[in-house]
């Protein structure tokens, strides 16, 4: 799978210190390598938001949002569950 970012997605993350910046790069490339294996989906808190949209853990608080368009992943928005919550609420 390929990995691209968002200009919201990259924005979402400027708050971030340099080692959350590096969970959230395992966490993009893990999601990458087991995204389309619903058996592998659990252990890396892959979850399916809405149509075509997903979430997967980085961290204990931080989510990361995704599309999948072909074998791409794109990386929408990152924040917390309050924060992704209402992100997707604006995007209906």
């Amino acid at each position: 799978m390929n990995v691209i970012t968002s200009t919201a997605y990259r924005r979402s993350l400027k708050h971030c210190d340099d080692a959350t910046l590096g969970i959230v790069g395992a966490a993009m490339n893990l999601t990458a390598a087991v995204f389309g294996q619903p058996h592998l989906h659990s252990g890396r808190g892959i979850r399916r938001l809405r149509k075509g949209m997903y979430e997967c853990r980085a961290g204990l608080s931080l989510r990361l949002v995704f599309k999948c368009k072909g074998d791409t992943l794109i990386f929408a928005f990152a924040g917390t569950h309050d924060e992704v919550q209402a992100w997707i609420k604006n995007r209906r």
